[in-house]
């Protein structure tokens, strides 16, 4: 028996929060979400899991939510795939949804599939894009495919709720408005403790990692052309001047000259700093894919006619360990020229 896709309708955010704080990239889905729920002219909802975490609808409100679903029990304290999946879908089921989107963070990538199999619809995974067809306000969900050499156009024309996860660093984080209002609306969760197949013994925090790109506002990325591992210590004399962090293309990262951590591209971060400086890197598809969206791209290359200068805001043709050097004396001259 077919779906009344007529009965489907709002644009639905699931706001991943951890310890009671919610995540970035619940944020960023919230200001793509307001434009796509604007265009198809309906409701932008969030929905909002956990124990003790009714504080944070208001936050959800301000940030552009128009309506809060609020699922709370002990069992929903510590993220677990059964738990969230089982009342997500019971929520899904009731209120119908014509658009869902998660975040694609080690939750959101575990949690979606799964909701997606349960309600009987299909997910487009790591999405860069989102927009609305003109025509019949179908959810158009572009990424890359084909190991990032082209970018697809899917679409989800018969199921629904039409899903998507969303690559963190991806979407301009939606602005807050205290002065917004909305709606809570708390939902009846009916799940036991048989329902969730795992158990939770303990949660061990690592220490923060040192190297947190996706919210960067100056980025210096090296790739192969940097030369050797001892190079980037150059590029992160550049950042310390800028305030920024060290980045790095999976060339660089697969020589061994920079660890995982610091890969930006389709297989490692998506950024979108106020200033991308690229050193030394030709500018592959599969690294565009993660850093186009920046502000303001700065390339430098001894190849002129590298790939990354198509792109790039400005491009300057020379030998990284000669051009690096001169833009750290000009910031010592002129107190950081681009702060």
């Amino acid at each position: 028996m077919s779906k009344d896709l007529t009965a489907y309708k709002n644009v639905w955010v699931f706001a991943e929060q951890r310890q009671g704080q919610i995540m970035p990239v619940a944020i960023e889905l919230l200001g793509e979400g307001r434009k796509l729920a604007n265009e198809i002219g309906v409701e932008l909802c969030a929905m909002l899991l956990g124990d003790n975490v009714e504080g944070l609808a208001k936050e959800l409100i301000a940030f552009g939510a128009d309506k809060v679903y609020l699922a709370q029990s002990p069992l929903l304290s510590t993220f677990t795939t059964d738990g969230y999946a089982n009342v997500i879908t019971d929520m899904i089921n009731e209120y119908k949804p014509e658009v869902v989107l998660c975040g694609a963070s080690h939750i959101g990538r575990d949690l979606a599939p799964r909701v997606a199999a349960k309600v009987g619809t299909g997910l487009t995974a790591d999405c860069t894009k989102l927009e609305i067809d003109a025509e019949d306000k179908k959810l158009l969900q572009t990424r890359p495919a084909f190991g990032g050499n082209i970018m697809a156009t899917i679409i989800c024309p018969n199921h629904r709720p039409q899903m998507a996860t969303v690559r963190p660093g991806v979407m301009q984080k939606a602005a807050k408005d205290e002065s917004r209002t909305g709606e809570v609306v708390t939902v009846d969760v009916k799940l036991a403790k048989e329902d969730i197949r795992t158990t939770v013994v303990e949660v061990v925090k690592e220490k923060k990692a040192k190297v947190n790109l996706v919210e960067a506002e100056f980025i210096v990325s090296g790739g192969r052309g940097v030369g050797s591992k001892e190079g980037f210590e150059l590029l992160q004399k550049l950042a310390d001047k800028l305030n920024g962090v060290v980045g790095a293309s999976r060339a660089a990262v697969d020589i061994g000259y920079a660890e995982y951590q610091r890969q930006v591209g389709q297989t490692g971060k998506t950024v979108r700093p106020q200033i991308y400086i690229a050193c030394g890197i030709s500018g592959a598809i599969q690294h565009l894919a993660g850093m186009q969206e920046s502000d303001y791209i700065i390339a430098i290359n001894k190849n002129p006619d590298a790939p990354i200068f198509k792109i790039a805001d400005y491009g300057i043709v020379g030998d990284l360990h000669q051009v690096i050097p001169q833009i750290i004396a000009a910031l010592d001259n002129k107190e950081n020229i681009f702060l």
